[in-house]
C-alpha cells in the first residue's frame, strides 16, 4: 500500500486529470467510481461519480479531501486508472490481494524540464540575451523549445486561466494548466474564435444572436462560442447544438446547465430533416461528413443566415462523379483524384454561395500537420445582393457532376 501512496502523492502534484476505478470487490456496492476535476460557481472541485446498479450518484470533493477519497476508493476495487498532465497509471489487484502499478509518462511531459532549466539560466545569469535561451535549449529533447513558443502565444482563452468548460471537457487542469493531449483541441478552440471574432461586428446587437451548430459532437466548439460571444463579449445569444449521438446530447445538455449556460442547449436530430426555424443569425458546421455539409449550407441559405462558418470532411460525392476526358491523365491516379475531388467540392461550395449573395473566404483552420481538415468556408451576407453567373454550372458540366448543393440551391431558388 506505501506504494500506492506515494503515487497519490504524485497525481496530486501533477494534478488529476481522471480517475476510474473499476472490477468491484462487490458488486452489489457498486460496479464503478470515476473522478474528474470540474469548475462549479468559480471554484476547482473534483466530481465523484459511483455507479450502483442502474442508479448514478454524484459528489463532489475539495481538492484536500481527494487523496483520502482515491485511497479507500480504491479498497473496494480490483483495477483503478489514473491521468495526470504528466503521466497515466494503472493499478491492478490480484486475487490474493496483491497489488501492481504500472506508470506511462505523458509525451512532451519533459516540457517541465525546459521550465526548470530556463529558470536556472536566468538565476545565473539574469543579464544574459536571448542567445543564452536558444544555447540552454540545445541540450534539452527535441521539441521543448517549440513547446515553450506555444506557451508565449497569445490566445483569446488564455492559458493558465481556468474556463469552466475547457476543465470539465478535460482540456485544463482545474488551475488552468492545458493538458498536453489536448494542446492541439485547444490551439483548435482559440483559432475558431479568431474566426467568429473577425465577424462578430456582423451579428445583431437589438436582439439575441440565434446560432445553430450542426453536427456538434461533444461540443468543444459550441461551448467555446457560447462563451466567448455571451461570456466575454456581452451578446444575447440563443444556441443550439444539434447531433445524432443521444448519448453525447445529454451529457452536453448536462454541462450546460452545470455552467449556468442558460441559452444554449443541444437536441438530437438529422441536418437535412431539421425544421423549426424561420430566422438563423449564424449557421456553424464542424466535419459534417460529405453532402451533410451541404445540407447545412441549404439551410443557413434559406434562413438567410448572416454568417456561416463550415469546415467540411469526406468530400467524397464528386470523386465518385467526376468523368472529364481532358483531365483524365491526372485523374488517372487515385490520390489525386481524390485531392482534385475534394478540393472541387468546396470550391464549388464557395461560389455558390457567392451566387447566394455572400461574400467568402477559404481559410486555413488548423495546420495540415494536425489534421487534413484543415479548410473553413466563411460567408458573409451582402445586403441580399445575388451575383449571377454561370462559372459554376460551366465547371460542373466539364466535370461531368451535379453537387448536391447545387440541387440544393436550385430546388430552393425555384420555390
Amino acid at each position: 500500500m506505501t506504494e500506492f501512496l506515494d503515487l497519490i502523492k504524485d497525481i496530486e502534484k501533477a494534478g488529476l486529470q481522471n480517475a476510474i476505478f473499476s472490477n468491484p470487490i462487490d458488486k452489489e456496492k457498486g460496479s464503478k467510481i470515476t473522478v474528474h476535476p470540474i469548475l462549479l460557481k468559480g471554484e476547482a472541485v473534483y466530481q465523484r461519480t459511483s455507479f450502483i446498479g442502474t442508479k448514478v450518484f454524484h459528489e463532489n470533493l475539495v481538492p484536500d479531501r481527494l487523496a483520502e477519497q482515491l485511497t479507500q476508493d480504491m479498497q473496494a476495487f480490483k483495477q483503478a486508472e489514473f491521468t495526470t498532465p504528466d503521466f497515466s497509471a494503472y493499478v491492478l489487484v490480484s486475487k490474493k490481494g496483491k497489488m501492481t502499478i504500472k506508470k506511462k509518462m505523458t509525451p512532451g511531459a519533459g516540457e517541465k524540464i525546459a521550465d526548470k532549466a530556463q529558470s536556472m539560466t536566468d538565476k545565473r545569469s539574469p543579464d544574459k540575451s536571448m542567445t543564452d535561451k536558444r544555447s540552454a535549449n540545445e541540450n534539452l529533447p527535441a521539441g521543448l523549445e517549440i513547446a515553450e513558443h506555444n506557451r508565449k502565444k497569445h490566445y483569446i482563452l488564455e492559458e493558465g486561466k481556468p474556463v469552466d468548460f475547457l476543465v470539465g471537457l478535460g482540456v485544463q487542469t482545474p488551475e488552468g494548466k492545458i493538458v498536453k493531449a489536448k494542446y492541439d483541441k485547444f490551439r483548435q478552440i482559440n483559432r475558431y474564435l479568431e474566426f467568429i471574432e473577425d465577424i462578430v461586428r456582423k451579428l445583431p446587437t437589438d436582439r439575441p444572436v440565434r446560432i445553430i451548430d450542426f453536427g456538434c459532437g461533444k461540443s468543444y466548439l459550441t461551448f467555446a462560442m457560447y462563451y466567448y460571444l455571451h461570456v466575454l463579449r456581452k451578446y444575447e445569444v440563443e444556441i443550439t447544438g444539434l447531433d445524432l449521438k443521444e448519448d453525447v446530447i445529454a451529457l452536453c445538455n448536462r454541462l450546460a446547465e452545470q455552467y449556468g449556460y442558460e441559452h444554449l442547449h443541444f437536441e438530437r436530430g438529422d441536418i437535412s430533416s431539421y425544421e423549426g426555424e424561420d430566422k438563423v443569425d449564424m449557421v456553424v458546421t464542424l466535419h459534417a461528413c460529405d453532402t451533410a455539409t451541404d445540407y447545412a449550407i441549404e439551410k443557413a441559405v434559406k434562413w438567410n443566415a448572416g454568417v456561416i462558418m463550415v469546415v467540411p470532411c469526406c468530400q467524397h460525392e464528386l470523386n465518385r462523379q467526376i468523368s472529364c476526358k481532358e483531365l483524365q491523365p491526372v485523374l488517372k491516379y487515385g490520390l489525386i483524384r481524390e485531392r482534385m475531388a475534394a478540393l472541387m467540392t468546396d470550391a464549388l461550395r464557395a461560389d455558390m454561395l457567392e451566387e447566394m449573395g455572400y461574400e467568402v473566404q477559404i481559410l486555413e483552420f488548423i495546420d495540415m500537420e494536425h489534421t487534413p481538415k484543415n479548410i473553413l468556408i466563411r460567408a458573409v451576407k451582402k445586403n441580399g445582393i445575388r451575383k449571377k453567373s454561370e462559372d459554376v454550372e460551366k465547371v460542373t458540366a466539364f466535370l461531368h457532376v451535379q453537387p448536391t448543393l447545387q440541387k440544393l440551391l436550385g430546388k430552393e431558388q425555384a420555390e
